[in-house]
């Protein structure tokens, strides 16, 4: 059964992929008593265990549950999405809340936003055979029918992302020759790869992440804090799922960076894939097709006259292009206006360079899928890596081709399908960040302008390093 979280995740050097014969067991504490065993522990034929005490008793066990937060917090293992009980991940509960909902008084009742990415508004779009534009109002229609009560668009949120990306990347260059491991400044937006960074190479690759929150925990901290406060509600009281494309972002929305002590409550509560959609659909017995369309959310989503709007560079974000143009003009005043990408091993590795007088002032890269991630990993460990900035993703082609995209209805046409998402991805009006007024009003109204002290916290982020464990599950032979 093939797993669907990335491959970064994936890897028996991480200790992270468990085989048919081995199990994930959550760590629990066991009392031990002195004397005799005190019974006898059976599986019966249903999988289920049962105790037999010496008094001739039987006791059914109840089995430990793994959630995607104890999968994270561990080095033990993340298995795949069949083998762990996704318990706090998924459309069910997404359900259980709205339903809920239905039968709580107004005082109890949770607001429930969600925010879908472009790369599942796309993929949605290719299997119903619909414009992208088409595609959001009909989803915000399906969503609403439920019982949602807000739909967002993470493009908006992802305006944050590339302008501070832009940001601390400037500021690392100018400071790159006192501190060693400003440069290269590598992409933060892809928690495969973080995950990956994390628990193989630790505190020696961790100063040369990005500090900037992915689109989807910028979305969390706008929701739970800036809409929190103009709904004139706490954090707790509002609901927030994500669609993503990538099974790795439930991993990411379960980190304790993101969870708020003061009011118990996540960021983004809750990630569905694209492919979760489509099984709601099915659920519900709908064809997108045939959902009446309503309007569009307007308060946080980017949406102009009803339009919707994108960013150029690519379907995993646009990161490599809109730091590089940035910092062409504001480290040497030379503005670009087209990109030049040079494929080197293969098309999910190029990179861009920004010459003048034969001397090359910036060199960017581009690296998707672990094979790449990997070369890439080893270079900076030996010191020959050369790039200033690289767009790192852990599964191949990027985000368009994630885990929990929709896959093709037919064999082998998973090519074409993915080129008609990647079509459907770039067929929208294409907006700068810096043009969005709205993000120039929330700079100032709700994080008190660029570089205040709110926008480090809100927009920020850290990484840890997970010290490994040694098990049963990790010895090589």
């Amino acid at each position: 059964m093939v797993s669907l979280f990335s491959g970064a995740l994936q890897l028996t050097d991480l200790n992270d992929f468990i085989t048919p014969s081995q199990e994930c067991v959550k760590p629990v504490k066991v009392e031990k008593k002195q004397g005799k065993s005190s019974g006898i522990i059976r599986i019966e034929d249903d999988g289920s265990y049962t105790q037999l005490n010496q008094d001739g008793g039987v006791q059914k066990l109840e089995k430990a549950k793994i959630t995607l937060n104890d999968c994270l917090a561990c080095s033990g293992c993340i298995t795949s999405a069949e083998s762990v009980l996704i318990t706090q991940q998924s459309q069910d509960e997404l359900y259980k809340v709205l339903n809920q909902n239905k039968v709580s008084s107004s005082k109890n009742r949770k607001t429930t936003v969600v925010s879908v990415s472009p790369q599942s508004r796309a993929s949605i779009a290719a299997r119903f055979n619909l414009p992208v534009a088409d595609t959001a109002r009909r989803l915000t229609a399906f969503f609403k029918n439920l019982g949602v009560d807000y739909v967002f668009d993470t493009t908006f949120s992802r305006n944050f992302s590339l302008l501070e990306g832009q940001h601390e990347f400037v500021q690392r260059f100018r400071r790159h020759k006192d501190d060693s491991k400003a440069l290269p400044m590598l992409a933060s937006a892809c928690p495969g790869w973080i995950c990956y960074a994390e628990k193989t190479h630790g505190s020696y690759i961790i100063p040369y992440i990005s500090t900037t929150k992915s689109p989807q925990q910028m979305m969390g901290s706008i929701v739970k804090d800036y809409f929190a406060k103009q709904r004139s509600v706490t954090p707790d009281q509002i609901y927030h799922v994500t669609v993503m494309p990538c099974y790795d972002k439930k991993l990411e929305a379960s980190r304790e960076d993101f969870f708020s002590e003061e009011y118990q409550t996540r960021d983004v509560d809750c990630v569905i894939t694209s492919g979760e959609v489509l099984k709601m659909l099915e659920q519900e017995g709908l064809s997108l097709a045939n959902v009446d369309p309503m309007p569009l959310d307007t308060i946080f989503d980017s949406v102009a006259d009803g339009e919707v709007v994108g960013h150029s560079g690519g379907g995993s974000g646009g990161y490599l292009e809109h730091i590089f143009k940035y910092a062409s003009k504001e480290l040497f005043g030379i503005e670009v206006n087209q990109i030049i990408y040079k494929t080197l091993r293969n098309k999910d590795f190029q990179e861009v360079t920004l010459e003048q007088d034969g001397n090359v002032l910036l060199r960017f890269a581009l690296a998707y899928g672990f094979r790449n991630i990997q070369n890439l990993v080893q270079k900076l460990k030996r010191g020959k890596l050369t790039y200033h900035y690289v767009e790192v993703m852990a599964c191949p082609s990027g985000c368009l081709n994630g885990g929990g995209q929709i896959r093709a209805e037919v064999s082998g046409s998973g090519k074409d399908l993915l080129q008609q998402v990647e079509e459907l991805y770039t067929a929208v009006t294409v907006q700068a960040p810096e043009a969005n007024k709205s993000i120039e009003q929330l700079y100032q109204q709700w994080l008190g302008g660029t570089g205040h002290t709110q926008t480090l916290q809100m927009l920020h982020t850290q990484y840890h390093a997970v010290e490994k464990v040694d098990s049963a599950l990790n010895i090589k032979w």
